[in-house]
């Protein structure tokens, strides 16, 4: 019975020290806690969610991401809508952005006469998510000059220009209920912005150039990780059982955007790829690095792309962008280092 009791103590004894260690590293950590929050922020809620991308950030210069986390858009809610032929418009309007190949695309209702991607592969959730190449700007953005075209562009045109270049395919009529129904829905979606504000989040993210040229070599890399295995090896996409659409688009070959489309360049498609893939992502919780963003870009835009007529593209030479892939230009720069980069010299003389 004495052993017993001696046991007993002994145990009570070493359960109370373990007890005393633990409190004290807790105390410990608190301490720490404490002492570097103001550095840190690890128990911030408000910063908690981008934390990774602070992690990952290769560009220190890029701190405007931090605003772009407060006030951003958000799309208004289609079930809002009281009057039904109204509602019905705008909900043909969004199947049209969601499923355009099940009426353009090669099985199409309408005409056969896209590549059978949809217009919501490039703009995102039918153009509403933030950052996701989204419609939150077109409402008060058109009619406009554009300097691709040099010319005062209507919203028609330019969505036609979407339906030539990334569909690879022919425009509809300016004056068709598929164009009145789409023009519905992009200024619906532009209904609680103001005009000559671009709201937050609206389009596309503009990555920092980096100190060196993008390379295709790395971009296969990221892109044999990240990508193929929904976009294929090969870049062909998947199609959906059915063959009318994709479940994930094809990113080159003869169904992708051809060589006219704004995703050609590849500061477009680094920015577009930075916080919207790979697929599910977003600005709150990224995977890929700026160099990595920049990397893809490059290896996906240099595979094989469709070709389109783009000589009567930027009629006014010094008003092409640097990254644009085809000469001529208004400065001594190689074709190369205009698709490729470094882009920082060409901003720099540009000036």
């Amino acid at each position: 019975m004495e052993n017993q009791e001696k046991d007993r103590l002994i145990a009570s004894i070493q359960r109370l020290n373990r007890l005393i260690i633990l409190l004290v590293f807790v105390f410990i950590l608190l301490a720490l806690y404490i002492q570097f929050r103001p550095k840190f922020n690890l128990f911030n809620r408000e910063h908690q969610a981008i934390t990774p991308y602070v992690e990952q950030q290769i560009s220190p210069e890029d701190s405007a991401w931090r605003d772009a986390m407060i006030d951003t858009w958000i799309a208004p809610d289609l079930e809002e809508i009281k009057d039904p032929s109204k509602k019905e418009m705008l909900l043909y309007g969004q199947d049209l952005i969601a499923h355009t190949a099940k009426y353009f695309g090669p099985k199409g209702r309408i005409s056969k006469t896209t590549n059978g991607l949809n217009c919501q592969n490039c703009h995102l959730n039918a153009g509403t998510k933030p950052w996701g190449n989204n419609y939150a700007n077109v409402k008060y953005g058109y009619p406009k000059y554009r300097a691709r075209s040099g010319e005062i562009e209507s919203i028609q045109k330019r969505i036609n220009d979407c339906f030539e270049r990334s569909l690879n395919g022919k425009a509809i009529p300016n004056d068709g209920k598929e164009m009145k129904a789409i023009i519905a829905y992009m200024h619906f979606l532009g209904s609680n912005t103001k005009k000559g504000e671009a709201p937050k989040g609206s389009g596309i993210y503009n990555l920092p150039f980096l100190n060196r040229a993008a390379s295709p070599e790395n971009g296969k890399l990221v892109y044999d990780q990240k990508c193929a295995s929904c976009h294929g090896a090969n870049g062909q996409g998947q199609l959906n059982p059915d063959g009318i659409e994709y479940a994930y688009p094809a990113v080159w070959g003869p169904n992708s955007y051809n060589q006219g489309a704004g995703l050609y360049r590849i500061s477009r498609l680094a920015g577009y790829v930075k916080y919207n893939m790979p697929f599910g992502v977003s600005i709150e919780t990224p995977q890929l690095t700026d160099e990595e963003a920049w990397d893809v870009a490059a290896f996906i835009n240099s595979q094989e792309h469709p070709t389109k007529d783009i000589s009567k593209d930027w009629p006014k030479i010094q008003e092409k962008p640097i990254d644009h892939p085809f000469g001529p230009f208004s400065d001594q720069f190689s074709e190369k280092q205009h698709k490729f980069g470094p882009f920082k010299p060409i901003k720099k003389a540009k000036k």
